[in-house]
């Protein structure tokens, strides 16, 4: 990877023994990391002289040997597990909350919420209730993206300037509402390095999976091979066209799992 370019890795949820996970389903299974695997990952990066960093910081400065690293949905072992372990490391990290998932089993709730963001880490918004934002009519995703950034700043006491959309669901009109609201980047899940000139409305991330062996994780970090990443995150793209969702919610490696939807009737579930 070219040292103006940056990669942003995209967790989940980590697996604890004797924990369960949020949701069972083998989809979302897939995205839950263990936490061995997790805490070998991050050190690789710290003996490898890479900085971890957050959304911010890495936009701020493209050129620093780091990777970004973010956390969707602000599942609960954001704070017990990795947080404690990024602090170690002297690494940073941006964790995207999606507002109404807050409080629910597994989850953080918002004093926890409050408690990661005063130990200093980037909290940016993963939306309202996780509905897919293409699909949603103008009020709707309003109340996706600017009440849930609204929500989590009364939370956090501090601004919100970063969002990622769910299941990596984009379009332009998410990139417009974003920036009205005064997001100041927007992250998809297309598997690819953000080079300094990148739109920052529209960012790559590299999603880290469950299995993810310590060689594998160290190319991805690196950018390396992101193309077969991006042949395969297309293949599954086809195949939701072609199928619909119906086949994605039973069949697919991203999988629909979010609890009934809080605030929009016309919400639907999670996939990354």
């Amino acid at each position: 990877m070219s040292r103006a370019s940056v990669v942003s890795l995209m967790y989940h949820e980590i697996e604890l023994p004797g924990r369960p996970a949020c949701h069972t389903e083998a989809g979302y299974l897939r995205y839950v990391v263990f936490a061995e695997d997790f805490r070998q990952q991050l050190r690789s990066l710290k003996h490898g002289g890479w900085h971890g960093m957050s959304t911010g910081e890495a936009l701020a400065q493209p050129k620093v040997p780091g990777v970004a690293i973010t956390f969707d949905d602000g599942c609960e072992t954001d704070l017990i597990e990795a947080a404690p372990l990024l602090r170690e490391l002297g690494s940073n990290a941006t964790f995207y909350i999606t507002v109404g998932f807050l409080g629910g089993r597994g989850y953080l709730s918002r004093p926890q919420l409050r408690e990661l963001a005063e130990m200093g880490f980037e909290i940016g918004c993963h939306s309202m209730t996780h509905a897919y934002l293409p699909d949603l009519g103008e009020d709707d995703l309003a109340r996706e993206i600017i009440q849930a950034k609204t929500e989590l700043e009364e939370i956090t006491g501090r601004s919100v300037e970063h969002f990622s959309c769910p299941g990596g669901r984009w379009n332009r009109r998410v990139e417009s509402v974003a920036r009205e609201a005064g997001y100041l980047s927007v992250a998809t899940s297309r598997p690819i390095a953000n080079s300094a000139g990148a739109n920052p409305f529209a960012l790559g991330r590299v999603a880290i999976l469950r299995g993810t062996d310590l060689p594998a994780f160290k190319k991805l970090a690196s950018g390396k091979d992101l193309w077969k990443t991006s042949l395969a995150d297309s293949a599954r793209a086809a195949i939701r066209n072609t199928l619909g969702t119906v086949f994605e919610t039973d069949c697919s490696n991203i999988t629909n799992h979010s609890p009934t939807p809080r605030f929009s009737s016309g919400s639907r579930t999670k996939d990354q």
